[in-house]
């Protein structure tokens, strides 16, 4: 029997609206944008993401393909209502346009996206691992696991100190934080791989939620799985349509039935049972180590 209940689907409806650029703000190797997205926010449940249309509305820039960001939080600001708050690295041409806007821009917003995470029937200990930006969707979730009894636990990785994720938030979202960076400029040094199984058992964690490259959510699900806890894994792939409408985001799993099949990233994910996905083929297919 699984210890988490599934999510609903009646509030998942993403909705297409042009929304505001409240505020923008550089915090590390990360620009934290404030979105207010009308409609959006209400309908958010931790592991959805959104996807914003590159260029301006209504202008002649060219656009690029829509991007998909986590939410990493839903607050309300006096005036506008609920607002969505996006962690977004800017590294290609869409996220530094993204990350260059300044206040009052208007965007084309489509959301909340996706599968998110379901939550635990009952009360239990839980392990959230998070890397990099991808670590935004963990913190919603652990507000709405402590809303619901559960301990928190965090563990929170990152190449260094500019790309570790509101660390300071995290020791105040849970019970315990382990902190490793892989340069050891904060925390511990090394990997997520080098440390989870020791968290985990510390944690005496039944339910493990992972959000983060590939190669830590294989690790992640591994531990999980040798612990006997039950994993959820936020797959990021490289998104076109972000609707599941190209099929252009394939993951391979295993289904309920013991079948191979491939699930679309976006629509049927990001979050997957981490006992699902075929990470070795995963990771071939994405050219990363096995």
């Amino acid at each position: 029997m699984s210890p988490v209940a599934e999510p609903t689907t009646a509030t998942r409806t993403p909705l297409h609206v042009t929304g505001e650029l409240l505020a923008t703000k550089k915090v590390g190797a990360y620009r934290h944008l404030t979105v207010v997205a009308p409609g959006v926010p209400e309908r958010f449940r931790p592991g959805n993401f959104v996807a914003v249309s590159i260029g301006a509305p209504g202008s002649d820039t060219t656009r690029l393909a829509r991007r998909a960001f986590w939410i990493h939080q839903v607050k309300p600001v006096g005036g506008y209502g609920a607002t969505l708050q996006l962690v977004v690295e800017p590294t290609g041409p869409g996220s530094q346009w993204l990350g260059s806007l300044a206040p009052g821009a208007r965007l084309e917003v489509t959301g909340p996206l996706g599968r998110p995470f379901a939550l635990p029937k009952e009360p239990v200990s839980c392990l959230l691992v998070g890397e990099g930006y991808a670590a935004a969707p963990l913190f919603p979730l652990a507000e709405r696991l402590r809303e619901r009894g559960c301990a928190v636990n965090l563990l929170v990785a990152g190449a260094d100190e500019a790309h570790l994720l509101s660390a300071l938030e995290a020791r105040r979202s849970a019970r315990a934080v382990t902190v490793v960076t892989r340069d050891g400029s904060v925390g511990l040094r090394g990997e997520v791989a080098d440390v989870v199984d020791d968290v985990l058992g510390r944690a005496q964690a039944e339910v493990v939620y992972a959000a983060g490259p590939l190669r830590t959510l294989h690790a992640v699900a591994e531990a999980a799985e040798a612990h006997g806890a039950w994993s959820q894994t936020a797959v990021e792939q490289p998104l076109t349509c972000a609707t599941g409408l190209c099929q252009g985001c394939p993951v391979p799993v295993v289904g309920e039935d013991g079948v191979a099949r491939r699930v679309r990233a976006c629509a049927d994910g990001p979050v997957l049972r981490g006992d699902r996905v075929r990470w070795a083929e995963l990771l071939g297919e994405a050219g990363e180590p096995t």
